[in-house]
């Protein structure tokens, strides 16, 4: 089974709005998959959906290969946070995930002790009402995984969170992946601690799914290049070719070269000696920030 989520053309719609349109998910086992998305583009909607907490107005889901509708079993599998539960402050964090796994009626003081232990939360006489956000949230995660669940979903786990809070709960996430094979899936619009955690990002807006990339190719995509302006980029490529033997990308009134760094002076001389107007060299490289805006920005373009 290559892919353990994966969706074809999967649509939620409100009356006239389109809120989820034609999504196209592939989700492979045991990696960390990034949701990405501005508020409201429609990624709590599709975690809703694939969590059966929301009804799909047309299109597939599949997990583990099967429709989980026809298998409702396949949901006992899935751990899910759309929203923080609401914890008794005057308990302690075992505390109250013993009365939650008594409700469902599965209680097991290993489970329990074993998932706290997990996300780092050691300390059993602390209240919850001392905990910090962060230790809140943790706390969540491990009501999620008492039952040891192959697919966890995290809707916005790190807002609002500190940075060392959300440095702990990426610390914790990258070792329920690697230890467990567990499959998370989080969204996010804090991209660039997003981008220290997930294999693969998929970008959503306005409810489409705009790409699908792993980080790998992400950043072969970024890596670093030189972006020169110029006053003629046509004559500037002719003479990179015929010199150097470079073929640039021409970005307006800018070339980019995505090799030979050594070359900058040379390459420079070369252009004033040929009446090329130089108004700036710059080495860059993007971020995942301004990766996601050229995305979407394309994206605006099209639209308008």
């Amino acid at each position: 089974m290559e892919y353990i989520i994966q969706t074809q053309n999967l649509t939620k719609k409100y009356k006239n709005d389109t809120v989820v349109n034609n999504l196209n998910l592939k989700i492979k086992e045991g990696e960390i998959y990034g949701l990405l998305g501005q508020n409201g583009a429609g990624k709590t909607t599709t975690m809703c959906l694939l969590t059966n907490l929301s009804e799909k107005t047309s299109g597939q889901i599949r997990i583990f290969g099967k429709n989980p509708q026809e298998n409702i079993d396949i949901y006992k599998k899935i751990g899910v946070i759309i929203e923080t539960p609401g914890f008794y402050e005057n308990l302690t964090g075992f505390e109250n995930l013993k009365y939650f796994s008594k409700i469902q009626g599965n209680y097991n003081k290993e489970k329990v002790e074993h998932a706290l232990n997990t996300m780092g939360l050691t300390n059993n006489k602390k209240l919850v009402k001392a905990y910090s956000l962060g230790m809140k949230q943790r706390l969540a995660i491990a009501l999620t995984i008492m039952n040891n669940p192959d697919i966890l979903i995290l809707d916005e786990p790190i807002n609002g969170l500190d940075p060392l809070g959300i440095q702990e709960i990426r610390q914790y996430l990258k070792k329920l992946a690697t230890k467990n094979n567990t499959t998370i899936i989080i969204s996010s619009h804090i991209l660039s601690e997003i981008e220290q955690l997930v294999d693969t990002i998929g970008i959503i807006h306005h409810g489409q799914l705009l790409e699908q990339i792993s980080m790998n190719t992400f950043r072969e995509k970024t890596k670093k290049y030189i972006q020169i302006e110029v006053s003629d980029t046509y004559k500037a490529s002719y003479i990179l070719k015929k010199a150097f033997k470079i073929i640039p990308e021409i970005n307006k009134n800018q070339i980019i070269i995505r090799k030979d760094f050594d070359k900058i002076s040379q390459i420079n001389k070369l252009f004033v000696k040929n009446n090329i107007d130089v108004y700036q060299i710059k080495i860059q490289q993007d971020t995942l920030d301004e990766y996601y805006l050229k995305v979407i920005g394309d994206e605006i373009e099209c639209l308008n």
